[in-house]
């Protein structure tokens, strides 16, 4: 087989790992890079609508732990444009992130709303564009909830456990995340904060204003062990 039909195999490849996972690791650069996209609306334990677009937590979970043991991939890069989801599936993927020995950076592109919070800064460096945001709200159900305090109690732990793990993986502070959540005067049905890329990272919730070319400079930095990058 020559060269031509190599790449040509390796870019069918490619192109159905994207179509399957919306993954894809790029091996022609500087380092091998994973790319991970999470998109849309994350689908937990139950399957959402078919118009729905989806980020299956359970394609994902296989997939940061191929990337952390293999040793063959440098570095990963997490794109996010979510609209929230399943919180107990968007926190474990967010866990299994923030565990990763590997240099990982994550880039908000559009919005990271929700669950998209804890994901975002998971990485060990983020980055949001201008024009994304990040939307901060309580925890809230669509299903059937009964009426008594433990339901309630429920959601206030459930709630703390999101907010203790954003503010360990950035520099918000608990106090201030708390606040942005139960904000009542910003949206008009709803209770919380929608943050612009520049007040994302003044209110040290994400590192750094940046593109993608930004984003993959850092990751490079990272691999190639630059103090000045988190590691």
């Amino acid at each position: 087989m020559d060269n031509e039909e190599e790449k040509n195999e390796s870019r069918e490849e490619a192109s159905e790992k994207i179509l399957d996972t919306g993954s894809v690791l790029i091996d022609n650069g500087t380092y091998r890079i994973h790319t991970l996209t999470i998109i849309g609306q994350i689908e937990g334990h139950y399957i959402l609508p078919s118009q729905n677009k989806t980020t299956k937590y359970e394609h994902l979970i296989p997939q940061l732990v191929s990337v952390e043991e293999d040793p063959e991939i440098d570095g990963l890069l997490i794109l996010l444009n979510t609209v929230g989801g399943d919180v107990e599936a968007g926190l474990a993927l967010a866990e299994l992130l923030a565990g990763m020995k590997k240099p990982t950076v994550s880039l908000v592109l559009g919005g990271g709303h929700s669950i998209g919070v804890p994901l975002a800064v998971a990485a060990k460096r983020s980055f949001i564009v201008p024009s994304a945001t990040m939307t901060i709200h309580p925890v809230r159900s669509s299903g059937t909830t009964v009426g008594v305090p433990q339901a309630f109690e429920h959601f206030r732990r459930m709630q703390e456990r999101i907010t203790r793990f954003v503010t360990d993986h950035s520099g918000i502070s608990f106090e201030r995340f708390t606040e942005l959540s139960m904000n009542t005067k910003e949206l008009v049905t709803d209770v919380g904060t929608v943050l612009d890329g520049k007040t994302a990272v003044s209110e040290k919730l994400i590192d750094s204003i940046g593109s993608l070319r930004d984003a993959i400079a850092c990751l490079y930095a990272m691999i190639a062990g630059d103090p000045n990058e988190k590691s």
